[in-house]
């Protein structure tokens, strides 16, 4: 039994349907129906449900079916891992410059700022600091995103549901369920990369951990499990829409593409711009919702501090040892906890002082206007673009190789 057969298996009675409507649209039996969305038009779907703005492709293997979905949750996994990490640098230079607490900022331009940092940490400590927890947080995130995007596209799709449709919900759908997993991650990842090396002498930053679990076990001991959490309800507020975006614009692209090459194969280039176009499209639209996010979560807490009380006698200042748990919570400045947050607040900018993300949205248009709203777009562009067309473009070749592995396996073994 070919492995397109295996997989229609799981859905009973999709195959004797799809080959009634496709008799009814007078497609032959060896032909392709046009409603093939998918990543490499691998998830078939039936017939009937196909968009009537697609045109017919070409005659491809229906038994190709749709891939399993451990290969798509191998491939996703391992492609947005890898585009994740070549990103880090650049990631750790806007961390750097986000939550920059110095005044004038200590890091100003993108090029000045890497060789600042590099040149006083290096490389591991510096460029690449916060890079473990952001790897043990990337793999099963991407891993969720993929698994949960699949499965809701193709039972959206064989429900009826307009294609175009199905993948923004289940872009929204797959970035909350990952959500749970690379938001603890990214706090760590991003304390770590604001910090820089242990002890840094070149940069203050307000935390001071030795290692990713030093890291886990003073935030927990001293701030309680949730501060795993910061940010989380302003972070989906961005990148839930900025996935769903993101896929909608990658599956219409492909569609495009292959249209216009007239083959299932469109090449390296096209691979590659079709993956950033879409990353970069969605970091552009929705850098409005990355710029109130980062206002909020750097913004100074000054609810935190006491109220003001009447002089008395005074004091002696407490040295650093003496500072305790509540005094370190004092100091916590909730800065971005997930990539690829790319604003810089400027000298100036007004201080939110709210926790709502409707209300922070209207505040910036009503003090700085709409390029308040697009501060950082072009760091935000690059940052997207090249992440997003590195992890797509990952995710299609190892998706092949495991399609190749398996038939051939498949051969043998029918041998």
């Amino acid at each position: 039994m070919s492995l397109g057969s295996l997989v229609a298996n799981l859905f009973p009675g999709s195959a004797t349907k799809s080959q009634e409507d496709r008799s009814q649209l007078g497609f032959a039996d060896d032909g392709l129906e046009g409603g093939k969305q998918t990543f490499a038009d691998a998830n078939l779907g039936a017939g009937r449900f196909r968009s009537e703005n697609m045109a017919p492709k070409a005659v491809e293997e229906e038994e190709e079916g749709r891939p399993p979905y451990l290969h798509s949750m191998i491939a996703g996994g391992l492609g947005g891992t890898t585009g994740d990490l070549l990103m880090h640098s650049l990631d750790t230079v806007k961390t750097r410059q986000q939550g920059d607490p110095h005044m004038p900022p200590k890091y100003a331009s993108m090029s000045s700022s890497y060789a600042t940092i590099f040149r006083q940490e290096g490389i591991r400590r510096g460029l690449y600091g916060g890079w473990v927890p952001a790897m043990l947080g990337s793999f099963p995130g991407t891993v969720i995103f993929f698994g949960t995007y699949e499965y809701s596209k193709r039972h959206m799709i064989d429900y009826g549901i307009t294609p175009q449709f199905a993948y923004l919900t289940s872009g929204f759908l797959a970035d909350f369920a990952a959500s749970f997993v690379y938001v603890p991650s990214e706090v760590l990842k991003t304390r770590l990369q604001l910090q820089g090396r242990y002890n840094n002498p070149f940069f203050q930053s307000g935390y001071n951990y030795k290692s990713t679990a030093h890291a886990a076990r003073t935030i927990v001991r001293q701030e309680g499990f949730s501060a795993l959490f910061y940010g989380y309800k302003a972070t989906i507020f961005r990148d839930l829409p900025f996935s769903a975006l993101q896929f909608t614009f990658y599956e219409q692209a492909q569609v495009w593409a292959r249209q216009w090459k007239q083959s299932r194969e469109i090449g390296l280039p096209l691979e590659l711009f079709t993956g950033a176009s879409a990353g970069g499209l969605a970091g552009v639209i929705t850098c409005p919702l990355d710029v109130v996010k980062t206002r909020i979560q750097t913004q100074v807490n000054v609810t935190t501090q006491p109220a003001a009380k009447p002089p008395s006698s005074p004091k002696p200042v407490p040295s650093q040892a003496k500072i305790g748990p509540a005094a370190i919570k004092q100091q916590i400045r909730s800065i971005s906890t997930s990539s690829p947050s790319t604003h810089l607040p400027r000298p100036g900018s007004i201080n939110l002082d709210t926790s709502s993300v409707f209300t922070g949205l209207n505040l910036i248009y009503r003090t700085e206007g709409i390029a308040g709203w697009f501060r950082g777009v072009g760091p935000r562009f690059v940052w997207t673009s090249v992440q997003s067309g590195c992890m797509l473009f990952l995710y299609q070749t190892i998706l092949r190789k495991l399609e190749a592995l398996n038939a051939s396996e498949s051969q043998e073994s029918a041998v």
